[in-house]
């Protein structure tokens, strides 16, 4: 086949998950365009039936905002017709499903049926959608796809609740990992990261307020107390000078550490005793997976896509939105009992590939994709399956 994708090029799980879905496509024989404004992030090496068309956004004086969603439709609708595309997939609803929907519609004006497919993969749903400003748009670009799917049966729902499409079709196909990246054995790095007879405790984010930071630190504090132990937080965002300012004055300042945006944190994982992850909601929780697939037992917020993820009392521990004390007692009961870290590691890693590797979740994808390019043109508005 030949599919296009969209998706967002900068840090973040659904640009992640995309990109390593085009690859993995490649690689099985497909050829695989993506399409966006800049590279994706972890598109580095080059690899055979893989290419890249950049968005150029042509600015001028008429507008005030550079209109990126009708130069995006209308690279899609070259890009397809030029290269004959079969299908267009594209990652998070705004803008990139409205810009498909445009392109789709451009191609079969010329008489080419291109199939459109979104993927929902969180605070496309959440957050943005929600937005007064997008929520319109967000329905209608989802309900005129030909496939939607979702992360996971959680972000499933929400959408259903939140935009009132129970007649949308939605099929969840969550997220993956690569387990010859995200494996334990592979990386020694950790004395790089911590002093000797220290834990090491990490948490990777966008440093939203969704990720609850304060409540990390809080459930860290009292970590640190109890186990000798030093946190490690990787990614950056608006709460990260909170969190310098918050440990300081729990008086931890010394036992963390800001490494900033690292493009590939496998490396990092790999040297990890334990993830934290207290977010006020996660749809999947990619990073929570990556996590488990290096052997560390997380220990994050129930009620939320880390339900799908994190086996409760197996792989780590669930508590609720705002359950400082008890977040914080299962880290220690993890950090300070070596028997039950070592079956917390080993069930951690084995449900990730169980469960969600690369091999068994990209034939899901192929799947769809051929039972969509087996249906008529139908109206994209009535559910398929």
């Amino acid at each position: 086949m030949k599919i296009g994708i969209t998706c967002y090029p900068t840090y973040g799980g659904s640009g992640a998950v995309a990109t390593e879905l085009g690859l993995g496509l490649a690689r099985r024989g497909h050829e695989v365009h993506f399409i966006s404004y800049a590279q994706p992030f972890r598109l580095i090496h080059f690899i055979d039936g893989v290419y890249f068309h950049e968005v150029e956004v042509n600015r001028y004086p008429l507008f005030e905002y550079p209109p990126y969603s009708l130069a995006l439709a209308v690279t899609m609708h070259e890009v397809a017709r030029r290269e004959a595309l079969d299908l267009l997939h594209v990652h998070y609803a705004i803008p990139h499903a409205t810009a498909g929907w445009i392109a789709r519609d451009m191609l079969r004006d010329g008489g080419r049926d291109v199939k459109l497919v979104t993927t929902l993969h969180g605070t496309d749903i959440t957050l943005v959608g929600q937005d007064p400003s997008y929520w319109s748009i967000t329905r209608f670009s989802i309900e005129k796809s030909d496939r939607i799917t979702a992360v996971s049966d959680w972000l499933r729902e929400r959408t259903h609740r939140d935009f009132d499409c129970e007649r949308c079709a939605i099929e969840v196909i969550p997220n993956f990992v690569d387990p010859k990246i995200y494996d334990r054995d592979r990386y020694r790095g950790r004395h790089l990261l911590a002093r000797a007879g220290e834990k090491v405790v990490m948490h990777i984010s966008n440093f939203r307020a969704v990720k609850r930071i304060p409540d990390l630190m809080q459930v860290f504090a009292r970590v640190a107390h109890a186990v000798p132990a030093r946190l490690i937080l990787v990614g950056d965002g608006p709460e990260r000078q909170r969190a310098a300012e918050i440990a300081a004055d729990l008086g931890i300042a010394e036992r963390v550490v800001f490494l900033g945006k690292i493009d590939s944190v496998a490396e990092l994982l790999a040297s990890a005793d334990l993830f934290l992850l207290p977010s006020e909601q996660e749809s999947f929780g990619l990073v929570a997976l990556e996590a488990q697939a290096s052997g560390v037992p997380v220990v994050g917020s129930a009620g939320t896509g880390l339900d799908e993820v994190v086996e409760h009392g197996v792989t780590g521990y669930l508590h609720p939105v705002g359950a400082v004390e008890a977040m914080a007692t299962s880290a220690i009961s993890v950090l300070s009992d070596e028997a039950r870290w070592d079956a917390f590691s080993g069930a951690s890693r084995d449900r990730a590939l169980e469960r969600f590797t690369i091999d068994r979740i990209i034939p899901r994808y192929e799947s769809l994709y051929r039972r969509v390019l087996a249906e008529g043109d139908d109206d994209p508005g009535e559910p398929t399956a």
